[in-house]
């Protein structure tokens, strides 16, 4: 199986994208420090100070304009907090998990 963040996002249209349960908890299992609630996947990174947090939310940043897929993010003293959901397909689908994925190999 590829891994996850050696994946591409791809565009998707409607509802044909949104993974079931099934498959988010399938591939949450890559993705152990990820939570899942609803229709968004949620992780909350902890840095020494603000400027190192900054410094994260810009190399996410990057990665997110790359990949035409961009999460929410909060920035505060020491932490950035992270939601991915696919508006498009009305909950999470394969880019959600690729971009955590990728997310995740930037620590």
């Amino acid at each position: 199986m590829t891994s996850l963040a050696s994946r591409a996002c791809a565009p998707c249209k409607g509802e044909e994208g949104k993974l079931s349960p099934a498959e988010i908890k399938a591939h949450l299992v890559a993705l152990p420090a990820w939570q899942h609630g609803g229709d968004r996947i949620t992780r909350r990174f902890t840095f020494k100070n603000f400027v190192q947090a900054l410094a994260f939310v810009n190399q996410l940043g990057e990665v997110a304009e790359e990949q035409g897929h961009h999460p929410d993010l909060t920035l505060g003293w020491g932490y950035v907090g992270v939601t991915l959901t696919t508006h498009d397909c009305g909950g999470l689908s394969l880019n959600d998990m690729i971009m955590a994925a990728k997310i995740d190999a930037l620590v």
